[in-house]
């Protein structure tokens, strides 16, 4: 497996993706499956980024024990742990907005739109839509955006 730093052409938004292999990456990107999550972007690049070159197997031992003895989030280093964390308050926000909002469902773009030319009372809403409809949303100038932590549509949930 590969981790690439990629970014979007719309809206140059950064963001990690792995992928079995360069040609993997290659294949994906030129059938269009990448996108990026935060504009829904296809036109996706790698971005520059710093390697990742592992430690030889005799320093392993001796990176571990200063490692212990560092203090990730005051060296500004992200870590799997500070990762976890931030997920966890981003599903945790996401879970105290959903049910202030109204679940549209696949009528999400509809209702957006509905909004924004005000034929609807705005209100917050959420609902599924595709990737080409949310770049016609954007380039409509209607602000939308992806939930970043997986949802179960109401329906779907047993």
């Amino acid at each position: 497996m590969i981790v690439f730093d990629l970014s979007c052409a719309a809206g140059d938004h950064r963001f990690e993706a792995w992928f079995k292999s360069s040609e993997s990456f290659a294949d994906q990107q030129a059938r269009g499956l990448i996108a990026c999550p935060i504009c829904g972007d296809s036109k996706v690049a790698k971005a520059v980024m710093a390697p990742r070159v592992g430690a030889k197997s005799n320093q392993l031992a001796a990176l571990s024990a200063s490692a212990a003895n560092t203090a990730p989030e005051s060296a500004g280093e992200v870590t799997p742990q500070l990762v976890r964390k931030v997920m966890a308050a981003i599903a945790a926000e996401q879970a105290e907005m959903l049910p202030q909002s109204r679940w549209v469902g696949r009528d999400f773009a509809d209702a957006a739109r509905a909004m924004h030319e005000g034929r609807a009372a705005v209100d917050l809403i959420h609902g599924q839509t595709s990737p080409d409809e949310a770049r016609a949303l954007r380039d409509e100038g209607i602000a939308a955006m992806p939930l970043l932590v997986p949802f179960v549509p109401p329906e779907a949930a047993n």
